[in-house]
């Protein structure tokens, strides 16, 4: 496979995985929050977080917003950012005395979130578009 294939198939992988996991995150996770219900702003505040209806609203946004900026590729990294710092507080915090297999989505959506941080969003993504100019 020559180097033009390759950079293809890893924006194409990139691409598909940005999708995936941002549609999966705002529709699955996120619309659902929005806008936060009492008794979601009552769990936050039950975490011990101060401002829990503004940290409802910043999970909400993270997880919706944001996974709909990282499906089309729009300010990823930063997207990947604050979605990761979610899915930390969702694993370490929520599910800090739950077994593994409770923690489990949390630290998977994570480790996409890391992945995207570092590789970025790849050639097919609005982000490229723009630093193209």
């Amino acid at each position: 496979m020559g180097a033009e294939s390759y950079s293809n198939m890893h924006n194409l992988g990139l691409l598909l995985f940005r999708l995936y996991v941002g549609f999966t995150m705002a529709f699955a996770h996120g619309l659902g929050k929005i806008p936060p219900k009492p008794a979601f702003m009552g769990f936050v505040g039950s975490l011990g977080l101060p401002a829990p209806e503004l940290m409802a609203w910043l999970a909400a946004i993270a997880e919706f917003g944001g996974g709909l900026l990282i499906a089309i590729g729009l300010a990823t990294r930063f997207s990947a950012l604050a979605l990761g710092g979610t899915m930390v507080i969702a694993a370490f915090l929520v599910h800090g005395a739950d077994p593994f297999a409770k923690k489990e989505l949390a630290l998977l959506y994570l480790s996409c979130c890391v992945l995207l941080f570092t590789a970025g969003p790849g050639a097919f993504s609005v982000d490229r578009l723009i630093s193209k100019k």
